[in-house]
């Protein structure tokens, strides 16, 4: 299992995460490569990630850095981390709205 996410069970879902090397960004692997979006995100069971998370190190070593799975919560309505640290990650600062991170489409 990623030693950055311990905290993941083997019954529920997760996303994958990474940082793009072009700029930085926080990116999501989605079903059409990566996006800046979490709603976007392809949700994996946690039974699965780990072979996905190995798939995507293989293939997008020129694209992002970083790659681990992030373990969602199983309560919320919608894709959303279960840990604080990846929320705020996926949805921006917690310190004022107008300093979130403003996504880049078209950007790969």
């Amino acid at each position: 299992m990623d030693v950055r996410n311990n905290r993941r069970d083997m019954t529920g879902a997760s996303v994958i995460t990474a940082n793009r090397l072009l700029d930085g960004r926080i990116v999501w692997l989605a079903p059409q490569g990566w996006s800046e979006a979490i709603g976007q995100a392809r949700v994996f069971d946690n039974a699965a990630v780990e072979d996905a998370i190995k798939q995507a190190r293989a293939a997008d070593t020129n694209t992002v850095v970083g790659i681990y799975g992030v373990q969602l919560d199983p309560d919320a309505t919608q894709i959303t981390p279960l840990t604080v640290r990846e929320r705020i990650r996926a949805f921006g600062p917690t310190v004022h709205p107008d300093f979130a991170p403003v996504e880049t489409p078209h950007v790969h």
